[in-house]
């Protein structure tokens, strides 16, 4: 790997800013932020720009995603995950055209119009098949000269893909007792003790909505969804506040009363 051009990185964010995108640096080859904040930093304003280049270098240059630039993406990672590629060409034909990076793994960046509905995840909908919204990243790969596919205009995201972000219904009544599920709700806390820089606060979240739709049906209290998701979300990095916070929110809007 070449040593990082963070001279290189400093031009072509200053260009994607001067687009009004919002920009923070992040090291090569770990895709991490440097800055402090992460992408709270980024910044379409060239001062700033500079100035957070000039205070933390890095070869990468970072993108938020979701209501911050209106845009959210769908992250196909190919170079890890044969099942992402064998999603891809099951359902490629159902895509609007919209625009697409191709990314350094080999992968894809599919960017779509900003939807409230689209948020963070991770293998929800396919191993290596990822979301980023609001709360999330990318790098912005065509400014470290690899091929835009298709420049079309983002489109709206397809109907179907939607889907799998809308609360699914719960059945009308239930034939026998609630029974905790010990397996879902130890995965959710897996989930949220793993997740990574950038994707932190929206899989707390989702984690706590479907610990909220536990304590909905009786299965947990409400007390003990937000404790265990708070403190594995301390775990993966966020601050008690902060983690507490999502958890409560989340476990509020899954249908438990937080």
């Amino acid at each position: 790997m070449n040593p990082p051009n963070v001279a290189g990185a400093v031009n072509a964010a200053l260009d994607l800013a001067a687009r009004g995108y919002a920009v923070f640096p992040c090291s090569d080859p770990s895709k991490k932020p440097t800055a402090r904040n992460g992408f709270k930093d980024a910044s379409a304003d060239p001062n700033e720009v500079q100035r957070l280049w000039r205070d933390h270098p890095g070869g990468l240059i970072g993108v938020p995603t979701g209501k911050a630039i209106e845009l959210d993406v769908l992250d196909l990672d190919f170079g890890r995950h044969q099942e992402a590629r064998d999603w891809w060409r099951e359902n490629r034909q159902r895509f609007p055209r919209t625009r697409v990076h191709r990314t350094r793994s080999g992968g894809l960046h599919l960017l779509f119009r900003h939807s409230a509905l689209v948020y963070c995840t991770a293998g929800k909908i396919r191993l290596g098949v990822d979301t980023r919204g609001t709360g999330g990243y990318i790098v912005h790969w065509p400014s470290h000269g690899l091929p835009v596919l298709s420049d079309a205009p983002p489109a709206p995201w397809p109907d179907w893909l939607l889907a799998e972000f809308r609360p699914k219904p719960r059945p009308p009544c239930r034939s026998a007792p609630p029974v905790p599920d010990s397996h879902l709700l130890a995965k959710l806390v897996q989930m949220v003790a793993g997740a990574r820089e950038g994707e932190r606060n929206c899989l707390t979240f989702w984690c706590a909505c479907r610990a909220g739709e536990m304590v909905a049906d009786g299965l947990l209290s409400a007390t003990t969804a937000v404790a265990l998701i708070a403190e594995a979300a301390t775990r993966a990095g966020l601050p008690r506040t902060e983690a507490e916070r999502t958890a409560r929110s989340g476990v509020a809007a899954g249908g438990g009363d937080g």
